[in-house]
Parts: C-alpha cells; sequence; structure tokens
C-alpha cells in the first residue's frame, strides 16, 4: 500500500536569519529530566523482563511519574537531607501473562533505584529518597490494540503526531555540546559541579547569550571563595565550548541568582534541587532532541516511559527527528527541514495518515530536483519503523 507522503517547500526566513532564537535544555539532574530518566529506565527494564520471560514485549506505559521535592540544609564542607525526596511511580503494565504472574512493581522500582543512583551517586538511596510503586494495567482495548498484527507493522494506539526538525542551529548545538562537555569530562575534574544544570540560549541576531543554572555539591565546596572559582571555571569552559560550535559572540552567565555577599548561592546536598523546592513530571521538560525549541514546531507528547512497541508518541517523535536529520545529510540543498507523522489508533504504525515533510531548499535549489530523493529517504524509514523500537528496548536512542 502506497504511503500518503506530501512534500511542500516552505516560504520562510531561515532559523538562522531570524532576529531572535531561544532554545534550551534540562540537564539529566533536573527533576523534570529525573522524572523522564526514570520512566525511560522502568520501560527499558519491563521491556527486557517480558522478552526474558515471554519472547515479546507486553503492554505498558510508564510515561507518567512526579518527583516531589525533599527539604535539605546544605552548607560548605557538607549539609545533610532533613526530608528524602519522593518518587511516584505510576503508569500501566501487565503484570500477568497466560496464567503467570510477571514482577512489574519489583523491576520498576530497581530500575528506579539503578537509574537514580546512576545519575545522583550523591545522593543515600537509604535515607535521602523514597519510592512508591503505583503502576497499573491497561485498559481493555488498548492492550487489544497491543496484540500482534499478524507479522506486520503494529497497530497504533492512538490519534497522535510526531514532530521532528533539521538541521540544528548554532544555539541549539552550543546547548548540546556544552550539556555534553559538562557530563563527560568537567564533572569528572571537578566534582562540586552538580547534575542539576538547566542552559538557556538566546540568540539575539549575532549575539549569543546562555544562561546557565548549575547546582553545586556542598561536600566538594569548602567555602564561599571556592564557590566563586567553580562559577568562573564554568563560565571559561563552556566560553570555550561555544566558540568552537560557532562563529558568532558568545556571553555566558552562570548562576544569575546568587548573592555572593549573603552566601545566597546554588548549593546543594545531593546535585539537585529535588532536594529542596523543585519538583518534577514526565514530560515537562526536553523534547526526545534533547531540546526545548520554541522556534521550532514540538509536539507536547511526553516521549519518555511509552512503550516502544505501538506508542505513536514515542515512535513517531524519534522517527520524525531522525528522518529529518537523515534527509539533511544524505540530500543537497536543504537549509531547514519539519517533519510531521500523523497516526490513526489501530492502523498499521508504517501506515500514517499522512507524512508531513516541510522542505526549506537552500537558495538557488528546487523542491523538484530534490523531491525524489527526500520521497525515498521518507518512504525506507516509514517501511523499517521498527528499528526505533529495537533501538529503544536497546538503549540507544536517547527520548529527553
Amino acid at each position: 500500500m502506497k504511503r500518503n507522503i506530501q512534500i511542500e517547500a516552505l516560504d520562510q526566513i531561515p532559523l538562522e536569519k531570524q532576529r531572535i532564537e531561544l532554545a534550551e535544555r534540562k540537564c539529566l539532574g533536573h527533576p523534570d529530566s529525573l522524572a523522564d530518566g526514570i520512566a525511560e529506565s522502568i520501560s527499558q527494564a519491563l521491556c527486557k523482563t517480558y522478552l526474558e520471560e515471554f519472547g515479546v514485549v507486553l503492554h505498558h506505559n510508564t510515561d507518567q511519574g512526579e518527583v516531589v521535592a525533599g527539604e535539605s540544609a546544605p552548607k560548605f564542607g557538607g549539609g545533610r537531607m532533613i526530608r528524602p525526596i519522593y518518587v511516584l511511580l505510576d503508569g500501566r503494565a501487565t503484570k500477568e501473562w497466560n496464567g503467570v504472574k510477571v514482577p512489574a512493581d519489583a523491576v520498576a522500582v530497581e530500575a528506579a533505584n539503578k537509574y537514580i543512583h546512576k545519575i545522583l551517586p550523591d545522593l543515600d538511596l537509604n535515607r535521602e529518597i523514597m519510592i512508591d510503586c503505583r503502576l497499573g494495567t491497561g485498559s481493555t482495548d488498548l492492550r487489544d490494540v497491543f496484540k500482534p498484527n499478524q507479522g506486520k507493522a503494529p497497530r497504533s494506539n492512538d490519534t497522535s503526531f510526531g514532530v521532528g526538525h533539521a538541521p540544528f542551529s548554532d544555539v541549539e548545538n552550543i546547548i548540546l555540546n556544552s550539556a555534553n562537555y559538562i557530563d563527560t569530562k568537567l564533572r569528572k575534574k571537578y566534582p562540586a559541579i552538580g547534575q542539576d544544570i538547566k542552559i538557556m540560549g538566546l540568540r539575539d541576531g549575532n549575539t549569543i547569550t546562555l544562561t546557565i543554572a548549575c547546582a553545586i555539591v556542598d561536600r566538594y565546596c569548602k567555602d564561599i571563595r571556592e564557590y566563586s572559582e567553580y562559577m568562573d571555571i564554568l563560565r571559561e569552559e563552556i566560553t570555550a565550548v561555544a566558540k568552537k560550535t560557532s562563529k558568532r559572540k558568545v556571553v555566558v552567565h552562570v548562576n544569575t541568582a546568587d548573592d555572593i555577599k549573603k552566601k545566597s548561592v546554588f548549593l546543594t546536598v545531593t546535585g539537585t534541587s529535588a532536594e529542596m523546592g523543585d519538583d518534577g513530571s514526565v514530560g515537562r521538560g526536553n523534547r526526545c532532541n534533547g531540546l526545548i525549541t520554541p522556534n521550532r514546531p514540538m509536539s507536547m507528547e511526553a516521549t519518555s516511559g511509552k512503550n516502544p512497541i505501538n506508542h505513536i508518541g514515542k515512535i513517531y517523535n524519534l522517527l520524525s527527528t531522525q528522518i529529518a536529520q537523515d534527509c539533511v545529510k544524505k540530500v543537497d540543498g536543504i537549509e531547514e527541514m519539519y517533519i510531521r507523522l500523523l497516526s490513526q489508533i489501530g492502523k498499521p504504525i508504517d501506515q500514517p495518515l499522512v507524512a508531513s515533510v516541510q522542505v526549506l531548499p537552500a537558495s538557488g535549489v528546487k523542491l523538484k530536483d530534490i523531491n525524489a530523493e527526500i520521497l525515498g529517504i521518507v518512504d525506507d524509514k516509514l517501511a523499517n519503523v521498527t528499528e526505533v523500537t529495537e533501538k529503544v528496548i536497546a538503549g540507544k536512542l536517547k527520548t529527553f
């Protein structure tokens, strides 16, 4: 069956030539990202459990969850937690299959603990966090839709859509590169740099301003002078990363709410603001490309925690992003591309109701000259949509 792929040319000012651009990333220790990461880790753990015990992935969706702030008393040299962080695990999971009980709740709690320890190594799992698992079971109709489709592509669980874009702008790349640099290199050198970081980017003309909020772990920071030194290090290091990414002027501000004289600063016991005053929810943070991009089309769906078999909110967002990136990489003459994939509940996921492809051709390029190449890539990606499922289960695709 021929797929409904509609390709059209855009007539608009390219984002890089617009006056104002905003983009943001909530890094791994931010409460919203913590909620996303926990939800996704549970889904992956359930997938592996189902495959090991039954040879198939059973119905589940763990894209609901809350991180409720605790209470802490940070101080230079090491403070303490007073009231633990509370984590609620909810959503749906299959707990019995053909008369065999599935330890879904135990799997969820174990996965959450492992993930939290990985992201927040300075948090004591025995004293400083409480995990409450309230997984239910799915509705009958959605479980029926989830059943194998006689060797064909799975049937969509919802009438929903996914969106993606490419290429990333200077601002988007700077934010992603900065976050990755902090997580993989800078924190190893300076363990005082906490995991709860938010990077907000503004481009006004050719000036890029980064506003960074970064938690500092108190046990690794002896006094306000050393704290100020860490602010200088962050500013210098991120400026260097940004200058490698863009030729534009870059200005970096760090922890702008600090009052150094009053010693009112972003100091934490565990590395996250979830220890006191900041809550988190699944789906409230980054989209599946790792960013929040108000200048681009975005889906409001939470990608993390949704099942990777037939949940469009996960699959189509990931696939749309892959399609856009592949097209820009393989087809010459694309300045910008936007993908929207729309499903219908109960229909095969390789046959969207529409695959909308919007292309802003580069100067001197006509859409008709690259249309066939783009069509081929989109059609091939849809035909092989289940590859997304395989990569998600293997942990090879990021969802936030």
